[in-house]
């Protein structure tokens, strides 16, 4: 029988999620999460715009509890937050297609955003992070009809939780782990 995986939804511009994301993938827990994207600002702009004011002082925030949270993670400051809607698309035809080169898709795109602060709203930076594996687009498979609906889905499935952060895991009894939590709260969550 197969093991019943946990839900963790997540969403590309959060750096809380991403700091999760690294922390599950460093504790080898990864294999046992189904990763649901979801977006959790869905008004951000397509393409990315720099962040100034407020708004680039938040993100400055942001960036910096993250590092308290997660010394040692390569985390940079990027110039805003793009809209994700594309690049969840993208990792549902990859996890659909196969399931291990959509995870390394999702790990890629958090990086390519976190650390080297690329515009992930932008189709020709996601299949940059797709061929950068020795993929093609094209062997892949392409966003669908099919491919929106299952992240429409995600997106029902998260709002009906009634928890509106990220990240968010459900196990399969129920039990539900919010936000970027230190290993020993993930170990107990998974125990």
């Amino acid at each position: 029988m197969t093991e019943k995986r946990n839900i963790l939804y997540s969403d590309f511009n959060c750096p809380f999620c991403y700091a999760m994301h690294e922390r599950l993938y460093e504790m080898n827990l990864l294999d046992r999460c189904e990763w649901r994207g979801v977006q959790h600002a869905p008004q951000l702009p397509r393409p990315m715009k720099p962040w100034q004011g407020s708004l680039g002082a938040e993100l400055r925030h942001e960036v910096n509890h993250v590092q308290r949270l997660a010394p040692g993670l390569p985390i940079a400051l990027p110039p805003g937050k793009p809209n994700t809607k594309l690049a969840i698309e993208q990792a549902v035809s990859l996890l659909q297609h196969d399931r291990s080169h959509g995870m390394a898709f999702v790990r890629e795109t958090y990086r390519a955003f976190w650390s080297e602060g690329r515009d992930i709203s932008d189709l020709a930076v996601l299949i940059a992070l797709i061929t950068q594996r020795g993929s093609t687009p094209e062997s892949i498979g392409a966003i669908t009809d099919e491919t929106r609906l299952v992240a429409q889905e995600w997106e029902r499935a998260w709002h009906a939780t009634g928890q509106a952060g990220v990240p968010f895991m459900i196990s399969s009894e129920g039990d539900r782990l919010v936000g970027c939590v230190p290993p020993e709260h993930i170990r107990r969550f998974f125990a």
